[in-house]
């Protein structure tokens, strides 16, 4: 069994049709704290002139360390040319400094005993299988690749489920003695890339700040680094996370994980993208990883219900849940889109006997029409589906409206609770003209300033952003997971940071 080697957790893949890009690139990098890249020489058209770059960084660089890659044509890359011409490429680039070179498991067939020995005499051979279509039997590929001797082996595969990722991270669990490199491409696969360090994962690839990635599902080097702490997971870090379809565009983790640093718990909240027919195989991912707790959105707060083992009353009876945990082996949830509605309200007016529109039939506007009407207002709900309106209003003692009488309505506040107008749809809006409100609470908080609360202030209402909204339920849940005192302020600045760079 080879020794484990020692590389740092993270490996910039520089993917550029000049190596001149490749040097330049690796340079900006290597200032922002980078010390491990990845040169796809077949990436040029001549491979052969990434060698001096790669000797010149590490010139400059000395600190820093460099894995070869040269991926055939056949195999997912750009080479076209043969096996021998490959091994030649690989065998320069060690000669010019390189650390690591990665062979796929193609290029290891019989014949090339001799070269792949060479290889190993002069720095670590890195044996890869890549699939780009879906996850294999993952005990076959690992017997496959372990036949060959080598420093490490790195399985590339694309998850098309969320226990994808499981199947993958369960290869490092069952061989905790192999030097695996475990990479799930695609989003769904993107939690996998975060996390397989707290399995034993030796590192994880990222791409280039100002570029983009040579796979699917590669972010940049800073973000593993400074938002998600991958140097410093490890086997005792707990994961935490959002289920959503789609998910990318959530703020969650940059507040989440930010509040876990200010308050060193050791954790890390990932992104789930979990399709609507695949909530059941996420909850075998989240049972197995173990996931400790997670975030519920579009499309799954109403759904989630049939899969818990307690849900506290309220959040029972509104019929959806935004928060989950799991205690004494069992998952448990509660909505705390609730409280951090009333909250914003209640400091811009009297809830009992206040008129109240809410505008939406999902699980967020359950939260918010029952939320409201048990502090005593009186609740309309409108929506494009009146029959879900009359459904959502039958359980809440609201009453519903048609959307043309809503508009012509004159209430006390509105909460608009759908997605129009959340990112990257920015330019919808459910009210195109007067809005029929005083207090206008839009719960989209992606952007903070949506189009209906620009209307609202042109029509001098008082407007609520969905932001102060989504801190106050994210703090709820934080206390919820940790049992610790949640840093409000230190969450707030991740929130407003996080939708200013999004």
């Amino acid at each position: 069994m080879p020794s484990r080697p020692n590389y740092p957790r993270t490996c910039v893949s520089l993917g550029f049709p000049t190596p001149e890009q490749m040097l330049a690139c690796a340079r900006e990098e290597a200032a922002a704290g980078s010390t491990f890249f990845e040169f796809r020489l077949d990436f040029l058209p001549e491979p052969e002139s990434g060698l001096n770059a790669i000797a010149d960084f590490l010139k400059e660089c000395p600190e820093c360390r460099a894995l070869a890659t040269c991926r055939r044509e056949a195999n997912g890359g750009r080479f076209r040319g043969g096996v021998e011409s490959q091994l030649d490429l690989l065998t320069a680039a060690l000669e010019a400094g390189a650390t690591a070179v990665d062979v796929e498991l193609e290029s290891t067939r019989a014949g090339m005993a001799r070269r792949l020995e060479q290889i190993r005499k002069q720095g670590d051979l890195i044996v890869s299988y890549h699939h780009f279509e879906a996850t294999p039997a993952m005990e076959t590929v690992f017997r496959r690749l372990t036949r060959i001797p080598a420093k490490a082996y790195k399985i590339a595969v694309t998850a098309r489920k969320p226990s994808d990722i499981l199947r993958l991270l369960e290869v490092a669990r069952n061989h905790r003695r192999t030097p695996l490199i475990l990479v799930s491409m695609g989003e769904i696969g993107f939690p996998a890339r975060v996390v397989s360090p707290i399995f034993g994962g030796l590192f994880t690839f990222a791409a280039p700040s100002s570029a983009a990635g040579t796979a699917p599902g590669q972010v940049n080097a800073r973000t593993l680094r400074q938002l998600y702490h991958v140097d410093s997971l490890s086997r005792t870090t707990k994961i935490y996370g959002v289920i959503a379809d789609p998910v990318g565009h959530s703020i969650s983790p940059a507040v989440h994980n930010r509040a876990f640093h200010a308050l060193r718990v050791d954790a890390v909240y990932v992104p789930f993208l979990v399709p609507p027919t695949r909530l059941r195989d996420f909850f075998t991912l989240a049972e197995r990883l173990p996931v400790r707790g997670f975030s519920v959105t579009i499309p799954h707060k109403q759904k989630v219900l049939r899969y818990l083992d307690h849900v506290d009353p309220l959040s029972r009876r509104i019929g959806a849940v935004n928060t989950v945990w799991r205690k004494a082996g069992k998952w448990r949830g509660t909505n705390t889109d609730a409280p951090a509605v009333t909250g914003p309200l209640e400091k811009r007016l009297r809830l009992p006997g206040a008129s109240v529109l809410v505008a939406g039939t999902g699980g967020a506007a359950r939260a918010a029409a029952f939320a409201v009407a048990d502090r005593g207002a009186r609740v309309w709900i409108t929506g494009r589906n009146l029959d879900r309106a009359r459904k959502l209003a039958e359980r809440c003692g609201a009453t519903a409206l048609p959307v043309e009488e809503a508009v012509r309505g004159d209430f006390d506040a509105l909460i608009h609770a759908t997605p129009l107008g959340m990112h990257p749809r920015t330019e919808a809006c459910f009210f195109d003209g007067r809005i029929p409100a005083r207090v206008v609470f839009d719960m989209v908080y992606n952007p903070s300033e949506t189009l209906l609360l620009k209307r609202a202030r042109g029509q001098g209402k008082t407007v609520i952003s969905g932001l102060e909204m989504f801190v106050d339920q994210a703090v709820r849940q934080f206390e919820i997971w940790t049992g610790c005192e949640a840093p409000a302020a230190v969450m707030q600045r991740a929130a407003r940071e996080a939708l200013a760079g999004s």
